[in-house]
């Protein structure tokens, strides 16, 4: 019989991978936590239309990367590519969208997209993300983004990362600058790719975001948002960097990042590295003023990131070791009873403790040793009968006499 292996482009996390894992997310829960955000859970799957209706029928994702299914009802599911999306139907669905606006949301899962696996890229991989939903103020942008750029300072991966930041305008803008890209663009359709020339009648912005070489060329002297902004636009702009700058957060400006749907706006940004290859940007966002409209809500401003674990995983030099435990080792069967009472008031003080399921005393020392035991706790009969313990140190060699009872404070 053959050997069953993960799905293409899912992965088993355990041990390193895991400890690298867990410390991107419980970190960035952390940190978001300072900056207010409560965390949400969302479905794993949602109706398709959460996700068509978000990210548009043309985009790669929704044409040919969801994984999408008819249930047994017959209704359309999707397992979620993405969570803004879910995050503002959740907003919706669960009547948030009235009143006590802002709500400051933060998440983490995993996330599902069939698409070519390769290095930082899997077909089930994991996000997190902060999202600020019903703030319209440059100061939520800002914020936003300092969260992140917090979250990568704490995982010590900031060095070598960058921030990039682009302005979508307002709607006014966005359309002055659409009319003149079309104009440009129409010039040169039979040199598009198929992709583009689709677009360009569709949703002619996500032109901008073609990774096509023949496409890159074009667009090199394409119309710049920069030359269509709205005095309105604009000054939301310079605040956001002003404030960035107040934050204590370095950027550079990169007018080529955009967002092609109607409903973002303004602020559009990405952290990138160049020390994961062609995988080089590691957390994106911007501003999303019409989507939870796009769920059956009112107009509500948001803003907000997501970004791979995965890909800050391999950023991370290695993970914060585990806490090395301490060894219980019951010396005969009569001592078993005292050293398992040990054990748990070992583990209800905090720390962590093991006892070997059976051999003698040579036998669990061996294992305390490949647990990467401390210290271990030897009890005898005749410590029992003391209400002691014989403490030894597994990294000096040293042992002394502790009473039971003071065992965790020695420990500590």
């Amino acid at each position: 019989m053959d050997k069953l292996q993960p799905v293409r482009g899912t992965r088993d996390l355990i041990g390193e991978d895991f400890a690298r894992f867990q410390h991107v997310v419980s970190a960035a829960r952390r940190i978001a936590a300072l900056y207010g955000f409560e965390e949400w859970a969302t479905p794993i799957f949602e109706d398709t239309r959460v996700f068509a209706r978000s990210l548009g029928e043309t985009s790669d994702v929704v044409s040919k990367e969801m994984y999408t299914f008819a249930d047994r009802g017959g209704d359309s599911i999707t397992l979620r590519p993405e969570n803004t999306a879910g995050v503002c139907r959740a907003l919706v669905s669960n009547g948030l969208a009235q009143a006590g606006l802002p709500r400051k949301v933060f998440y983490a899962g995993p996330m599902f997209r069939y698409e070519r696996p390769q290095k930082g890229r899997y077909r089930q991989f994991h996000q997190i993300g902060c999202e600020i939903l019903g703030a319209a103020e440059p100061l939520a942008d800002a914020e936003v983004i300092a969260a992140g750029w917090h979250i990568l300072t704490e995982l010590g991966i900031a060095e070598g990362t960058v921030l990039e930041i682009n302005t979508l305008g307002d709607m006014p803008s966005r359309d002055a600058h659409r009319a003149a890209l079309v104009a440009h663009l129409s010039e040169h359709r039979d040199r598009l790719s198929a992709d583009s020339q689709v677009r360009l009648d569709k949703n002619p912005l996500r032109i901008l975001d073609s990774k096509d070489e023949g496409d890159r060329v074009l667009l090199a002297d394409a119309p710049s948002i920069h030359d269509h902004l709205t005095e309105a636009a604009q000054a939301h702009y310079d605040a956001v960097r002003r404030q960035l700058d107040s934050f204590g957060v370095p950027y550079r400006v990169n007018p080529r990042i955009v967002r092609g749907l109607d409903y973002y706006s303004h602020t559009a940004f990405e952290f990138v590295t160049d020390r994961l290859g062609a995988q080089g940007t590691v957390m994106a966002g911007g501003r999303y003023d019409g989507l939870v409209e796009e769920m059956g809500g009112p107009p509500t401003p948001s803003v907000g990131w997501a970004a791979g674990v995965e890909r800050l995983s391999m950023l991370l030099d290695a993970a914060p070791a585990a806490p090395r435990p301490v060894a219980v080792v019951p010396v005969g069967e009569g001592a078993e009873a005292a050293a398992l009472d040990a054990l748990q008031a070992l583990r209800r003080a905090g720390i962590a403790a093991e006892i070997a399921y059976k051999g003698n005393v040579k036998r669990r020392m061996e294992r305390a040793n490949r647990v990467n035991a401390r210290a271990a706790v030897l009890i005898g009969e005749d410590e029992v009968a003391r209400g002691v313990a014989q403490l030894k140190d597994l990294d000096g060699g040293g042992q002394r006499e502790v009473p039971l009872a003071e065992l965790a404070v020695a420990l500590a």
